[in-house]
């Protein structure tokens, strides 16, 4: 896997933990009764007090060979392949006094 991809989905689930959501990272397999576990955590219990809700679940393949493309930051102009442009983020970074 491209380290770039790797790093983008990783930064993608540091955002979902800082917003205090759920976030498990390990092998997918299924346990003897039939339930999906990753990492040891079984995700009935995970989702069993969420029914009837809308959710969003992102699956990455961490060992995924898939290339990251390229993209135009609409403000700069720039080509970027992180979750965001990098110049313009280091910009309102600089400018709210981070």
């Amino acid at each position: 896997m491209s380290a770039i991809r790797r790093a983008a989905m990783l930064k993608m689930a540091a955002s979902a933990f800082e917003m205090e959501v759920p976030v498990l990272r390990g092998e997918l397999v299924k346990d003897e009764k039939g339930r999906w576990v990753i990492g040891g955590q079984v995700l009935d219990h995970l989702l069993n007090g969420h029914e009837g809700e809308e959710v969003v679940l992102v699956v990455g393949l961490m060992a995924e060979e898939k290339p990251v493309k390229a993209r135009t930051c609409r403000t700069c102009g720039r080509d970027y392949m992180e979750m965001e442009c990098p110049h313009c983020q280091r910009n309102r970074m600089r400018f709210r006094g981070r």
